[in-house]
């Protein structure tokens, strides 16, 4: 009676040689390219095989415990001392960590963009010290997260500040090639149900908003009037040039690009934009009126665009003349709806408003020509 052969175990032939062949753990699959460690072991024969399979499993085995212990948290962490004066490891703190985000990311990006991740990382190491980016645990991120909690901060504040933490660390990771897990990625964060939803300004709050500006015919009442029939972000309109404004041509409109002092939300966000009603008046008084280079030189200088005090401004008196509920960005909303009142394609307000694109299909082509969109914005500006 002949008895069934078996290879040794983890292994296989093809051709005339033994192969090692194991399946990597699921839990250790982010060390690894691919599911499964398949290597030749370089003879045919069985005895020798059986040796090298035992050795090659044995060595894996220690391997992947070590990397197990690796990224566990540590023992009693929280009787460690955080304040940075004990630091072992070879990788980057914190405050280090963000110097490199800062000389990378940071190139051309306005001051807002630093003082909120200075903020967000201020908070890491106010309340976990400032150690390397490796030896924080979960279990500080959860404490990070509570401590942020009975600091105040609502829901959607702690989601851009674990965000802003995460994004820092995720690329001093990436960009210096280092093999450390991201203690803040996976922590548990409320929802953000109490974002306030932004609505959209009334017809009626419309019309007092557009009879004041005509009467009150300044600077701001131009920045609020050239966004009442543009749809653009209060950011873009606050950061316009001068040489943007193209009245002088057929279909008057305004050419919307990204500037030094004032970069742009997305690639879709930079288009051409027909000039009708409020936004032509207040285009052809910042023609008419303005002397130097910028449309809104209150907010805007060669070397930032301070939307945030536009903002401020404009949302205190639109609450006077409008609603309580009613802010600039409103009037974003409004024009939105505005279109589809008016049936005008999906993808034409998104290109109007310079929303970002939905699907592969809405990025082909060249988009809606200016004498296509002006009709509809012509539509909407005599209602």
């Amino acid at each position: 009676m002949s008895r069934h052969f078996r290879y040794p175990k983890y292994t296989f032939i093809k051709g005339n040689s033994f192969y090692f062949s194991r399946s990597v753990p699921t839990d250790l699959r982010c060390f690894y390219t691919k599911p499964r460690i398949i290597q030749s072991l370089r003879t045919n024969s069985l005895t020798r095989a059986k040796t090298a399979s035992k050795v090659f499993a044995s060595k894996l085995d220690d391997y992947w415990l070590g990397l197990r212990l690796k990224t566990l948290d540590v023992p009693a962490a929280h009787l460690l001392i955080t304040d940075g004066a004990v630091n072992d490891s070879e990788l980057p703190t914190i405050e280090e960590a963000l110097e490199v985000y800062f000389k990378v990311i940071g190139i051309g990006r306005q001051k807002l963009f630093f003082t909120t991740a200075q903020r967000y990382i201020g908070y890491l190491i106010e309340c976990l010290g400032n150690r390397s980016i490796d030896q924080y645990t979960s279990k500080d991120a959860t404490i990070l997260r509570e401590w942020l909690i009975k600091k105040g901060l609502s829901n959607s504040s702690l989601q851009r500040v674990f965000s802003g933490i995460k994004a820092v660390i995720n690329f001093v990771t990436l960009e210096h090639g280092l093999e450390c897990q991201n203690a803040f990625a996976k922590v548990y964060l409320p929802s953000n149900t109490d974002a306030k939803k932004r609505h959209a300004v009334t017809p009626s709050n419309m019309a007092k908003i557009k009879a004041e500006c005509l009467s009150l015919d300044d600077d701001i009442r131009w920045l609020v009037a050239i966004i009442f029939d543009s749809g653009m972000r209060l950011s873009e309109a606050a950061g316009l040039m001068i040489g943007d404004l193209k009245l002088e041509e057929d279909i008057p409109y305004i050419n919307l690009k990204p500037h030094p002092h004032r970069r742009l939300k997305t690639a879709s966000s930079e288009r051409k934009i027909p000039l009708v009603g409020m936004s032509l008046w207040a285009a052809k008084r910042l023609k008419q009126y303005s002397t130097g280079l910028y449309c809104f030189p209150r907010y805007t200088n060669p070397e930032r665009c301070n939307s945030n005090s536009a903002s401020a401004a404009i949302n205190k008196w639109i609450k006077t003349v409008g609603g309580s509920n009613d802010v600039v960005h409103g009037l974003r909303h409004s024009f939105r709806d505005r279109l589809r009142a008016v049936e005008a394609p999906t993808d034409m307000i998104d290109q109007a408003g310079g929303w970002a694109l939905k699907s592969v299909g809405q990025g082909y082509g060249d988009g809606y020509d200016l004498e296509l969109l002006v009709k509809y914005l012509f539509k909407i500006s005599t209602k």
